[in-house]
């Protein structure tokens, strides 16, 4: 049995890679396992031989020690790879194939995953509706930042790619279907992002340099990017986005005003999350800043998606309220205008067969628009940190040496 490397979280800025046990058709006992999944039995899972799985910015939420995440949780939910065994109850996915995992997990029999809301499935969380690979809260099934990892429910969770060789050959862009490509092309259609639409994306890291290029694949006439990170807006402005820089003395709105001739946009998506700062250079965390900016510039009976990542228990939060995730928002301006929004995780199976094939015929780039730069297993510990440093790149972890130079 081969051994099995990957990517642990130690404590705040703290990850470590380490040998860990060759998974099972079982959940096994282990750091932030829930206590009534231990022993789960999954013959209808598999076991993946990982040929790519990123470093997501909502891994370096936990990894900055700003979730309950508990020391040794293994790591990962952006996960691609190839099916080296499958259990007894797996019908349609044979070994040998090359599949996306999303990295909601989703049993496909509740009514939510009925109604294509896998997101918030609700089997296969004890404590709440909702689960992911390698994240704190979330039912504790293993992460997949590691040579080789357990997907239950495989013939529901499994994207095939129709050719290896081609998959392969496109590996790079076809790894963002876990997770980043569906989650900020969801933040745009859940804004209301179409045929000539002005939007404004709240974000430069890689889920929103993700929804920037959503919207551009959705008609968006113009597509604005916010962020205080120069080399991360220089990214955007790499494939066609205007860009504004919130470490500058002028509003937001003034700032969209100088590009669109008027301060609003039709359509807005926060990329951000919990753990946004304020305006200005210098500004200190202020967490509630990108909603109450999105609800600012979006014209009045307009939408805002809300892919960036909020949670219920922060211990860096800046004071008592946002330590609970209960944050000082403007919902009087948001109801005054009109607004639609949506929160939550993205449902990644909504989208996921439709973004593969742009993919592969060439109408989606998302690997340049993000930047894509892969990097060993046993290199995570400096992807990790220069993240958290801001670098303008999306990393994807090459477990097993899989990944055509």
């Amino acid at each position: 049995m081969p051994g099995n490397k990957a990517v642990a979280y130690i404590g705040p800025r703290h990850v470590e890679v380490q040998t860990i046990d060759y998974p099972k058709l079982e959940l096994q006992d282990g750091p932030g396992v829930n206590r009534a999944n231990v022993g789960r039995k999954t013959p209808h899972g598999v076991i993946l031989k990982v040929v790519s799985t990123n470093i997501c910015g909502s891994d370096q939420h936990m990894v900055r020690g700003r979730t309950t995440a508990p020391a040794g949780l293994v790591l990962g939910h952006e996960i691609t790879g190839e099916v080296v065994e499958a259990g007894p109850d797996v019908e349609f996915i044979k070994v040998g194939d090359l599949a996306s995992v999303p990295f909601n997990i989703a049993c496909g029999r509740c009514r939510n995953c009925k109604e294509r809301k896998t997101g918030v499935c609700l089997n296969v969380n004890p404590d709440r509706p909702g689960s992911a690979y390698g994240y704190v809260d979330m039912g504790g099934w293993v992460g997949g930042q590691a040579q080789y990892v357990m997907v239950p429910y495989a013939d529901f969770n499994l994207l095939k790619f129709p050719d290896k060789d081609q998959a392969m050959a496109k590996i790079r862009d076809l790894t963002m279907l876990s997770d980043i490509f569906p989650t900020g092309y969801h933040g745009c259609v859940t804004a209301g992002v179409t045929t000539g639409s002005t939007v404004y994306v709240a974000g430069a890291g890689p889920v929103g340099l993700a929804a920037a290029h959503s919207a551009q694949i959705l008609g968006a006439a113009v597509v604005i990017v916010g962020d205080i990170n120069a080399e991360r807006l220089a990214q955007a402005r790499s494939f066609g986005c205007e860009t504004v820089n919130l470490a500058q003395d002028a509003t937001l709105g003034e700032q969209i005003a100088e590009i669109l001739g008027e301060p609003e946009v039709d359509a807005s998506v926060d990329c951000v999350g919990f753990e946004a700062k304020g305006h200005g250079a210098g500004a200190a965390e202020a967490p509630a800043t990108v909603l109450n900016d999105i609800m600012t510039v979006t014209r009045a009976g307009s939408g805002l998606g809300i892919p960036g990542l909020y949670v219920t228990g922060d211990p860096g939060g800046v004071d008592s309220d946002a330590k609970i995730g209960s944050l000082r928002v403007r919902l009087g301006l948001g109801w005054a205008k009109s607004h639609f929004f949506t929160t939550g995780q993205c449902p990644v199976m909504k989208y996921n067969r439709e973004l593969m094939m742009s993919i592969l015929y060439g109408k989606a780039h998302i690997a340049r628009a993000v930047n894509a730069t892969v990097i060993p297993l046993d290199k995570a510990p400096e992807g990790y940190q220069e993240f958290d440093q801001g670098v303008a790149r999306k990393f994807i972890l090459d477990p097993n040496g899989m990944i055509p130079a």
